[in-house]
C-alpha cells in the first residue's frame, strides 16, 4: 500500500482503500502507530491524521460500551417498573447527533438479529427513526415489508417522510416498502376520516396494523422538537397544549400527558396514522428517544402500555426511573394524607 496523499483533492486526502487498510491494521490487527509509521515509512503524525480521517469518513466507528452491570441493572429496572419486554440503552454523548447515531446503531443491530422473512414492519418518522436507516447493515438476505404507519410531510426533510425511511430500510435489510399516500397533518378530523376511508390509504394502514414489529418515535414540545420546528403547533396552540399538561406524542399521532392519557390538544385527531390503540395490537413496538428533553414524553408514552421495547440513553433511563418513583411516592403521600 502506498500512503501518498492525492494532491488534486484536499491536503492529506487518501483514498478509501488506503484508509480502510490502515484502520484494519491498527484497530483489528493491533499494530501500533509507531509500527505503522515504520512499516509505511511515514511519520506518526501522518498515521494519526489518516486514522482521524478514517473516523471522519465513517470507515471507523468507535463505540464505548457502558459498564455491562450498570446497563443490565438499568434494563432490568425498566422492564420491572414499566412492564416492557426489553430496553436498549446507549452510553451518553454530549453531541445530540452522535447520541442519536449511537442509539440508532444499537437499534439497527437489534433489527438485524430480529427480522425474519415475511415480517411486516410498521415505520414512523422523526430523526431517531431516520437515523436507523442510516446505520442499518444487514448480515442476512431477507424478504420483509416496511410499511409507512403515518403520513408524510414535505417540511423537515427526509426525517419526516416515512416513505423515504421505509425505502432505505427495505434496501438495507431486504424486502419491499409500502407508501402511505396521505399527508401526516391535515386541517381537521373530518379530513382524516375521509382520507382513512379511501381504499388506498385504508389498505396501507390495515397492513401497518397487522405488523409484527413497529419502529416509532417519541416527540416532545421543546423548541427543537419536529412538531414545533415544522409549525404543527402555533405559538398559542403550543402554550395551550402545555397548559393542559401535554408532554409529547407517540409516533406523532397521539398527544399525551405524563400519565399516558390522551391530551385534548387542538391538533389531536388531525394526524393520519396509527393510534396508540393500534400500536397495542402489534407484538413488538420499539419506541426510540435519544434526547434528554424527552424524559416526560417518554414517561407518558411508557404509561400508555403500547411500548414493548424502549430505546434510549443511559442517563434518560436513570432519570425515568427516578421521576416515576418520585411521582409514585407523591401519589402515596396524597392518598395517605386523605385517608
Amino acid at each position: 500500500m502506498s500512503l501518498t496523499p492525492h494532491h488534486s483533492a484536499a491536503p492529506d486526502r487518501y483514498n478509501t482503500d488506503e484508509l480502510t487498510n490502515l484502520a484494519t491494521l491498527y484497530y483489528i490487527d493491533g499494530l501500533t502507530q509507531e509500527e505503522l509509521s515504520k512499516r509505511f515509512e511515514v511519520s506518526r503524525a501522518t498515521i494519526g491524521r489518516m486514522l482521524r480521517r478514517a473516523q471522519e469518513e465513517g470507515i471507523v466507528e468507535i463505540r464505548v460500551r457502558q459498564s455491562p452491570k450498570q446497563s443490565d441493572d438499568l434494563q432490568h429496572a425498566l422492564v420491572q417498573r414499566f412492564g416492557i419486554m426489553r430496553a436498549i440503552l446507549t452510553p451518553d454523548h454530549t453531541d445530540p447527533d452522535k447520541q442519536r447515531g449511537m442509539l440508532a446503531s444499537l437499534v439497527a443491530g437489534y433489527l438485524d438479529k430480529t427480522l425474519q422473512d415475511g415480517m411486516i414492519v410498521a415505520v414512523g418518522m422523526g430523526r431517531n427513526i431516520n437515523a436507523v436507516s442510516d446505520h442499518a447493515i444487514s448480515t442476512a438476505s431477507r424478504s420483509c415489508t416496511f410499511v409507512c404507519a403515518i403520513g408524510g410531510s414535505y417540511l423537515g426533510g427526509e426525517a419526516m417522510n416515512p416513505d423515504h425511511i421505509c425505502r432505505r430500510l427495505a434496501a438495507q435489510f431486504g424486502g419491499e416498502s409500502e407508501t402511505l399516500y396521505a399527508p401526516a397533518l391535515v386541517g381537521n378530523p373530518e379530513i382524516v376520516r375521509q382520507l382513512t376511508e379511501n381504499l388506498t390509504v385504508r389498505q396501507t394502514l390495515d397492513k401497518a396494523r397487522r405488523a409484527d414489529l413497529a419502529l416509532v418515535g417519541v416527540g416532545d414540545l421543546s423548541a427543537d422538537s419536529n412538531m414545533v420546528r415544522m409549525g404543527w403547533f402555533s405559538p398559542s396552540e403550543l402554550a395551550e397544549a402545555k397548559r393542559i399538561g401535554t408532554v409529547g406524542d407517540l409516533m406523532g399521532y397521539d398527544f399525551l400527558d405524563i400519565h399516558g392519557r390522551s391530551a385534548a390538544t387542538q391538533i389531536q385527531g388531525r394526524v393520519v396514522g396509527l393510534s396508540v390503540s393500534d400500536l397495542k395490537r402489534i407484538p413488538n413496538v420499539i419506541a426510540m428517544a435519544s434526547e434528554p428533553s424527552k424524559i416526560t414524553a417518554i414517561l407518558g408514552a411508557l404509561r400508555t402500555g403500547a411500548i414493548n421495547t424502549l430505546a434510549t440513553s443511559v442517563s434518560n433511563a436513570t432519570t425515568l426511573l427516578q421521576m416515576d418513583e418520585a411521582i409514585s411516592l407523591g401519589r402515596q403521600t396524597i392518598v395517605s394524607g386523605v385517608s
